[in-house]
């Protein structure tokens, strides 16, 4: 049986709900990918172009650190990848845990919650960050589903 792993980052807690929701459905480990600096509402007003999180998404080299170390990714074959859509994307410390890990080989299932936009391109961009890892399609979720309603989707992707 393949083990598997829910990493996510969340700015307000909707995200995190989700992947402990995921988490308990699928039987995975569940590891937060925390910012060195942690975002506070002022960062995450988006109609400010001043923000911290506007100034980071329109920076598209812009890599947020990370204030934990990896997860020891080698006993994972799958890693689920959550987090919030910013500007129709993954927020850029999505990019920082992707280009820090060892992903080769590994069956890498984004998930995203929304106050409303899909997932955009976020699929496309995601796989140019780690090509080495065998991609399936991304899903939004609402940050509410249930333990049913996630399984209903790990049975689409066959999992």
């Amino acid at each position: 049986m393949s083990k598997t792993l829910v990493a996510y980052f969340s700015a307000s807690g909707v995200t995190a709900r989700l992947a402990k929701t995921l988490a308990e459905a699928a039987g995975a480990d569940l590891y937060e990918i925390r910012p060195a600096e942690p975002y506070s509402q002022a960062d995450l007003n988006w109609m400010d172009k001043g923000s911290r999180s506007t100034v980071e998404m329109q920076d598209k080299s812009c890599r947020p650190a990370m204030a934990d170390p990896m997860p020891d990714l080698a006993g994972y074959d799958t890693v689920f990848v959550g987090f919030p859509i910013w500007w129709y994307e993954a927020p850029r410390i999505i990019h920082t845990f992707l280009e820090a890990g060892d992903f080769s080989g590994k069956t890498l299932i984004p998930f995203a919650t929304s106050g409303g936009s899909g997932m955009g391109k976020t699929d496309g961009i995601l796989q140019k960050v780690c090509p080495a890892a065998r991609w399936l399609p991304g899903r939004r979720l609402n940050g509410g589903a249930s333990v049913a309603q996630v399984q209903d989707w790990l049975r689409s992707l066959g999992l």
